[in-house]
């Protein structure tokens, strides 16, 4: 830019302090908003994958026999062909573990490793130190919080290990490590120690692939001596099925803090062109070309914007900092951070989109005529909006307030900005409140033994649902008498119901391998463990099945079909009856009541108790009943779901508020320059009589109308984006959501939300009021 341009932009600037400042927050608050939602759109985007890769995770964990093979023999698996890294073998053990408080939550698996690092399997210190000597033990951060801190201590095989810290694994290769000869030392009879080995593959991808992997282990040892391998495609799809959800929750906010950006600065900037028309002839006349003048007012926005560009990314990576914290726990991945270009694109991204903006209002000041924007000036045409000030004065109302009502007919286009903009953070604000209902209510349907206030581990083969992953070839501790267990927690006062559940490795005609089967033994109500439906029903007697949608889509079936399952030795024909929300997280699942298969045992009790009893002491107290019968029962902490939620919550509340805000800040700047364009009218009007009280009624009448209208149409537009994006959200977490996780709207809500857009309107007003009611007379009377 020349001298003379420069000069020019730098008094635009100067001269209209409020327009520069919307300008500069509501970008900073759109770029804070967009990198917060960029940065958990990328982290979210298949996290374990990034997880993965970083840390060299394991394609195939397998545990073998050190009674048929060697380590030595072992170690050369690590050289067979398609084998790209190996690492191992570590000493590993399943080990029953009690805490400082006599707590024994669900058996661990143990590995000896003699640091974090390694070839493959990369561990992520997330607190602490790596364990040294005998005595010390890191637990994997999925324990981390409530049940254990640093510090703490934890019984094994009859000795007391220190927590001394906490580590990631994104293949979840272990609970717990500690060095080579403290492992080895844990061992028994009861917990035998086997091997570890993890291994890498060029060709991974599929389960075709792991399947074909598998086998080359498997010939490469003697006959027997692989126990066991666990691939990891199954935490995989637990890991991306809980971060698909997320993205057109992100996009849906994106889409409207980009828009809203758009209108703001394109408002401010036609604004600035409308109430600065015989400055712009003025320019002309000395000669600024028309080129020059659209550059003069471009540069008026990019200038502010900039600043306000630069510290909403600062802002923003402070604002998501915390929020990708909670994602990293909630998704059990390594440590997470901004991606350095969401830091450059989104910048970048603002500075197009302002630049934009400002091209059209300020191309209309280029274009204007020198003689015609000096003759017009600053006066808007005569005549525009009589009618309404005939219409409004009409009313049964002050004349303050009709003449409020009347004025924003006198500049429509900077109107209806205005009632974008109220409207669009309407929008925001509805849908917000509806989603952040909905995930609530699916925190609270997600699965039965979540709700649960105890849970009963009986041991055996198959826990429930726990953070517990047994490692392959290891053997899961002794079964408690399920009918003993059951009849302690009957007698156990404050017990208010509870059911027994087992988890067992089914085959059902018409699906490729293994499906995991939920046996319920129901004590009475069978509704004590209903998964929420999606249609049909919950078990409610014998020979019915409930499944999920994926199911049916790979069977093929309907509701009302019969499918044959089969479940160790013993074969049913079940009716399917119901599709379930939410019951599988890694794989098929499906639900059948354990009176078809007697076989099976339960191998936890989910336990509900009456009102005012305390989870943890009714656990403290059952535990010493059961303990002699080889049981345990731990109070249920919050799942990683539920933390999700939380997360979910925290960014939609987060996103509304800067979107509100920035809806505010464009009612302000409109306010403003209506005020200032009405500055000498309003002098007139208080020399004739009117007081201060009755010039804020004015200013904010000005914009109720507006800010009403735009609640009449935000609320039904964030009601129906509320109800595209939740089922989007679910059928990317592969199942359909149920009526109360979409219906969660009521009438006094809405019309509460009804009122947001008027809130917003008056809120944006309200400055310029006051500055409008305290402006002197005489000034008002003296400027034109």
């Amino acid at each position: 830019m020349t001298g003379p341009l420069v000069r020019v932009v730098r008094s635009g600037v100067g001269r209209r302090r409020v327009q520069t400042a919307v300008i500069a927050i509501a970008t900073m608050m759109a770029v804070a908003a967009a990198v917060v939602a960029g940065s958990l759109m990328v982290v979210t985007n298949a996290p374990f994958d990034h997880a993965f890769a970083a840390q060299k995770g394991a394609h195939l964990t397998a545990g073998f026999d050190p009674a048929e093979v060697t380590d030595a023999q072992l170690a050369a698996t690590g050289r067979l062909d398609g084998v790209t890294a190996s690492a191992g073998p570590y000493p590993t053990a399943l080990l029953q573990v009690t805490d400082s408080a006599g707590r024994k939550p669900p058996a661990m698996t143990f590995v000896g490793r003699t640091g974090p690092h390694a070839t493959v399997d990369d561990l992520d210190l997330t607190a602490g130190r790596w364990a040294k000597g005998p005595g010390e033990v890191v637990l994997s951060s999925s324990y981390q919080g409530p049940a254990f801190t640093v510090g703490d201590t934890l019984t094994a095989s009859g000795t007391t290990l220190t927590v001394v810290g906490f580590a990631t694994s994104a293949g979840r290769s272990a609970d717990a490590w500690a060095t080579p000869a403290q492992v080895r030392a844990l061992g028994s009879k009861d917990a035998p120690v086997t091997r570890q080995m993890l291994y890498r593959f060029e060709e991974a991808g599929s389960t075709g692939d792991i399947a074909a992997d598998r086998k080359k282990l498997a010939t490469a040892v003697p006959t027997g001596a692989l126990l066991g391998t666990r691939s990891y495609l199954d935490t995989k799809r637990a890991a991306d099925s809980g971060a698909a959800p997320t993205i057109p929750f992100l996009i849906a906010f994106g889409v409207l803090g980009l828009v809203m950006s758009v209108i703001i600065v394109g408002s401010v900037i036609s604004g600035a062109v409308g109430t600065g028309l015989r400055r712009i002839g003025i320019l002309k006349a000395i000669g600024f070309t028309p080129g020059e003048v659209v550059r003069a007012y471009v540069a008026q926005a990019l200038v502010p914007a900039g600043a306000g560009i630069a510290l909403g990314v600062v802002l923003g990576n402070l604002l998501a900092l915390p929020l990708l914290d909670e994602t990293e726990q909630a998704y059990g991945t390594a440590t997470l951070s901004v991606a350095w270009w969401v830091d450059v694109v989104v910048p970048a991204g603002a500075l197009l989109v302002v630049g934009a903006a400002a091209f059209v209002p300020a191309l209309r000041a280029g274009r204007l005529p020198t003689v015609e924007a000096i003759a017009v000036g600053r006066a808007p045409r005569t005549g525009r909006g009589r009618w309404a000030h005939r219409a409004a004065g009409r009313l049964p109302l002050p004349r303050a307030v009709t003449y409020g009502l009347a004025a924003p007919f006198a500049h429509p286009v900077r109107a209806l900005a205005m009632l974008l903009a109220v409207a669009f953070g309407t929008i925001a604000a509805t849908f917000a409140v509806g989603l952040t209902s909905s995930l609530d209510e699916v925190g609270r349907i997600q699965d039965p033994e979540d709700r649960a206030a105890v849970t009963v581990f009986n041991g055996g083969p198959g826990v429930a649902h726990g953070e517990h992953v047994p490692a392959p070839g290891t053997q899961e501790p002794r079964q408690a008498d399920p009918a003993q267990v059951s009849a302690a927690i009957a007698a156990q006062p404050g017990t208010a119901s509870s059911y027994g559940e087992a988890q067992q490795d089914a085959t059902v005609a018409g699906v490729t391998g293994n499906v995991r089967a939920g046996l319920f033994t129901f004590l009475g109500d069978t509704s004590t463990g209903a998964y929420a439906m999606t249609a049909g029903h919950w078990l409610d007697g014998t020979g019915q099945v409930v499944v999920p949608r994926q199911f049916l889509e790979t069977t093929g079936t309907e509701l009302g079909d019969t499918v044959r399952v089969t479940v160790g030795k013993e074969t049913a024909a079940l009716r399917i009856v119901g599709v379930a929300f939410g019951s599988a997280e890694d794989q098929m699942e499906i639900q059948v009541n354990a009176a078809d298969f007697p076989a099976t045992k339960p191998q936890v009790f989910l336990v509900d108790v009456k009102a005012g009893v305390s989870p943890t002491a009714y656990a403290e107290k059952l535990s010493a009943r059961i303990q002699p019968l080889g049981a345990e029962a731990t109070a249920n902490s919050p799942s990683r779901q539920h933390n999700m939620v939380l997360v979910l919550n925290t960014m939609a509340a987060l996103l509304t508020l800067m979107l509100v805000s920035v809806a505010g800040l464009g009612v302000l700047n409109s306010v403003v320059l209506d005020t200032r364009e009405r500055v000498h009218d309003l002098g007139v009007c208080k020399a004739v009589g009117m007081s201060p009280r009755q010039t804020v009624s004015l200013v904010l009448a000005s914009v109720a109308g507006i800010g009403v209208l735009g609640g009449l149409v935000g609320v039904p537009a964030g009601y129906a984006l509320h109800g595209f994006v939740l089922p989007v959200m679910g059928h990317a977490a592969g199942t359909d959501l149920p009526a109360s996780v979409l219906d969660v709207y009521g009438i006094p809500q809405l019309l509460l939300l009804g009122l947001a857009g008027l809130v917003i309107a008056l809120l944006g007003a309200t400055l310029p009021a006051g500055w409008a009611a305290g402006a002197r007379t005489a000034t008002a009377l003296r400027t034109e």
